[in-house]
């Protein structure tokens, strides 16, 4: 199956699942099958179809008990705001913590403590934020720079829905403030990329299906793993640049506490977000192009795919996520006043 039929039968499914409100009735046995929901942000479609037949065999092998991962995918926003709401999801694996700490606030969906009960800072890996261009550059866009010129068509999600949309804001704002000399500047450059951007799409998957199956747009703000899996599905169509400076996301997964103690399903649960960090876990995210975070081996393996680049960190730039939220992307935030200017 090609990645392009991936896009939209992955993206469908993921609609059906958040729609329908998927559930299933707590195993009432060691040996009853049981049913997880995994609620993802939008470019993890297929990370997470590879990772849970890994794991359902693991799962299988160990208790002799079937499992089935449900999947539910969007903006990662989106995808808190509807777990907040009560979509029953055992497990959440959102962009950014941000989108986690929501949980928590909205209705103690989760326990405060999540970050620690997870390596790492519960995220078992890491991404960064690139550019892709069509072949052989037509606007040579080289850096950060070239997004902001005048007849540039750039494609990148809304901030208010999509977390790849806030690490893409986030890192085109830092290397304003470091090149330009301050906020005010990066603010100003921020917005003249956002005057080139002709539609927000609500996450970074229709925004990768706007620029490499629409057709539109001269660049795409892309994750680095949307970026290889678009260089290796369409081969000599797109060029990836790595930016100067970049940002180093750190996607984050967590339990739903609320859920798996009503459902009975946090053993588990915990289980399947242990397997993560995993040495198979690992290859599997290295695999399909994210970062692995704990495994030395295979960001040894994984090493050559992987440009290096100068990253930056949300706590480093923009005093963490609870910080950055409030300044940039809060009603009234820096995003709003530049976005309603259009």
């Amino acid at each position: 199956m090609t990645i392009r039929r991936q896009f939209l039968q992955l993206s469908a499914l993921a609609l059906l699942g958040a729609t329908a409100g998927i559930t299933a009735a707590p195993a009432l046995a060691q040996q009853q099958p049981v049913t997880l929901l995994n609620v993802s942000y939008d470019p993890t479609r297929e990370l997470y179809v590879d990772f849970n037949q890994a794991f359902a065999k693991y799962w299988k092998g160990k208790t002799g008990q079937d499992v089935t991962i449900k999947q539910s995918h969007g903006g990662s926003g989106k995808q808190a705001r509807s777990i907040i709401d009560g979509l029953e999801a055992d497990v959440a694996t959102l962009a950014l913590a941000g989108d986690t700490d929501a949980l928590v606030k909205n209705g103690g969906w989760v326990a405060a403590d999540w970050q620690k009960r997870l390596p790492h800072n519960a995220s078992p890996y890491t991404s960064t934020i690139v550019l892709v261009v069509r072949k052989g550059n037509p606007k040579n866009i080289k850096d950060w720079d070239d997004l902001a010129k005048p007849g540039v068509s750039v494609i990148t999600p809304n901030p208010k829905t999509s977390g790849g949309a806030r690490w893409n804001y986030l890192a085109a704002w830092e290397y304003a403030k470091r090149k330009y000399g301050g906020d005010a500047q990066a603010k100003e450059f921020v917005g003249k990329v956002y005057n080139n951007v002709p539609v927000l799409d609500t996450g970074a998957r229709g925004s990768t299906i706007t620029f490499a199956q629409r057709g539109q747009g001269d660049v795409l703000i892309a994750w680095e793993n949307e970026a290889f899996l678009l260089e290796k599905e369409f081969g000599p169509k797109f060029d990836v640049i790595a930016p100067s400076i970049s940002i180093l996301a750190e996607p984050a997964v967590t339990v739903v506490d609320k859920v798996v103690d009503k459902r009975g399903t946090r053993a588990i649960a915990d289980e399947y977000l242990k397997y993560l960090y995993t040495e198979e876990g690992q290859d599997i995210i290295g695999r399909n192009f994210y970062r692995p975070a704990i495994s030395q081996k295979a960001q040894a393996k994984y090493a050559k795919q992987f440009p290096k680049l100068n990253l930056f960190t949300i706590a480093q730039a923009f005093g963490g996520w609870t910080q950055a939220d409030k300044e940039h992307f809060a009603d009234g935030g820096s995003f709003d006043q530049i976005y309603t200017k259009k």
